[in-house]
């Protein structure tokens, strides 16, 4: 059975590097909405669209424990563990 149109457009938009999504705004906002969709599927406007998006939009980067462990700030801060092994317990 051959591909809808719709399906084969969406499956050539997939091998692109494309994802359909889906978002309810109010109606004042669609056309806002439309527009910065527009322009990051645009290959001309997509770096400058993303560069004004991003630091006001984007979360925070994902970072590995390794990479957490190593931006945290530790100047001033004792890590030092005492050794004491507690109180004595008689069996």
């Amino acid at each position: 059975m051959p591909k809808s149109t719709v399906a084969a457009h969406r499956a050539r938009q997939s091998r692109r590097g494309f994802v359909r999504v889906e978002v309810t705004v109010h109606r004042d906002d669609a056309p806002l909405v439309r527009g910065v969709a527009s322009a990051l599927s645009d290959p001309a406007r997509r770096e400058d669209a993303r560069r004004l998006l991003a630091p006001q939009f984007a979360g925070a980067p994902k970072l590995s424990l390794k990479e957490l462990l190593a931006a945290a700030p530790l100047e001033g801060i004792d890590i030092e563990r005492d050794r004491g092994f507690g109180r004595d317990v008689e069996f």
